[in-house]
């Protein structure tokens, strides 16, 4: 019984899944889109994915190939950053004055990082000693870093003590808020943080909270958005709203005001979902296992990490009308 439940559901993704009465949105998992080398294993996925201008596709893992690049055709480019091995879990792409650079947050080296496009520091930021909020180094463990069109940024400790830290575009510390709690204003694992310029606002996803909380860039909160979710890691902000990848098997579109557009790859066996170890023989075409990280791309494609042992990347394209 519940092998067939697996293959129903997979099926009907791969069919086109999913169709709301009043934004179409309809998506076809395309399973042979990357190309590796003979050789060349992704290792385990436990970070992020986002585009550069070009449509090309940066990858984080655990191994020595922590920051690992695909042309939008799915091969194989380059891969860097062997300096971060173990721990690189956020990653957002940012244009400034028409230069791209890579932003990224390391847990184990409890360090948030500005790097050019081939991998090179620019620059570095250590624990927030000034916040008064840790009595070392290693209570701090960023998992996500967003970065506002003004050069400000916002640091989410997902895996530390639970604030959101506030930079100025020089890279001086601000203020922080949020903190350990479940009433609003507070988190349980603010997991991943995005700017969404269309509202000016910060989003969090408040992962054991199983919520998105909205802020104010100067950290008071707009709202919390109601939406039942299953313990969101990341969300992106697009055209279409707020993409949202959840742990426990499923990504789900929302609009801003929290309306579902779109469940998308739900796991249809609960003992596969938020777990790491899954092997190659449980993954099915259409469904999601430990979504981690999710991005919007070029005409309303999807890219979504599972949080995965081997290492799983997925695409999924637009059905255009």
């Amino acid at each position: 019984m519940r092998h067939s439940a697996l293959f129903l559901a997979a099926l009907a993704f791969a069919l086109g899944c999913f169709q709301s009465s009043s934004t179409p949105l309809e998506y076809t998992w395309d399973a042979g889109w990357m190309r590796l080398p003979e050789g060349v294993a992704l290792g385990n996925t436990h970070g992020c994915v986002a585009l550069d201008a070009q449509g090309q596709v940066y990858l984080n893992t655990d191994s020595e190939q922590a920051i690992m690049v695909f042309a939008p055709d799915g091969t194989f480019l380059r891969a860097m950053g062997k300096e971060l091995v173990g721990g690189l879990h956020g990653m957002e792409i940012v244009q400034a004055d028409g230069v791209e650079t890579l932003w990224v947050a390391h847990t184990g080296l409890h360090q948030v990082r500005q790097l050019n496009m081939e991998g090179e520091m620019l620059r570095q930021w250590d624990w927030p000693e000034i916040s008064q909020k840790y009595g070392s180094a290693g209570e701090y463990k960023p998992t996500s870093v967003t970065v506002l069109p003004d050069g400000r940024f916002f640091v989410a400790d997902g895996y530390g003590k639970g604030w959101v830290h506030a930079f100025s575009a020089e890279g001086d510390w601000q203020f922080c808020f949020g903190g350990p709690g479940t009433e609003a204003g507070k988190f349980q694992t603010p997991h991943g943080i995005t700017w969404d310029e269309t509202i000016q606002r910060l989003v969090v996803a408040d992962r054991e909270n199983r919520q998105l909380q909205v802020f104010h860039p100067d950290g008071t909160l707009d709202r919390v958005v109601a939406t039942p979710l299953n313990r969101p890691c990341h969300v992106d902000a697009g055209p279409e709203g707020w993409l949202v990848a959840e742990l426990e098997g499923r990504v789900s579109v929302l609009k801003r005001d929290g309306t579902v557009l779109a469940h998308l790859g739900e796991q249809a066996n609960p003992d596969l979902r938020a777990r790491n170890g899954v092997d190659r023989d449980l993954w099915h075409d259409g469904m999601f296992l430990s979504p981690h990280c999710a991005a919007w791309g070029k005409d309303g494609d999807l890219w979504v990490v599972d949080w995965n042992f081997r290492g799983r990347l997925n695409r999924l394209v637009r059905k255009t009308r």
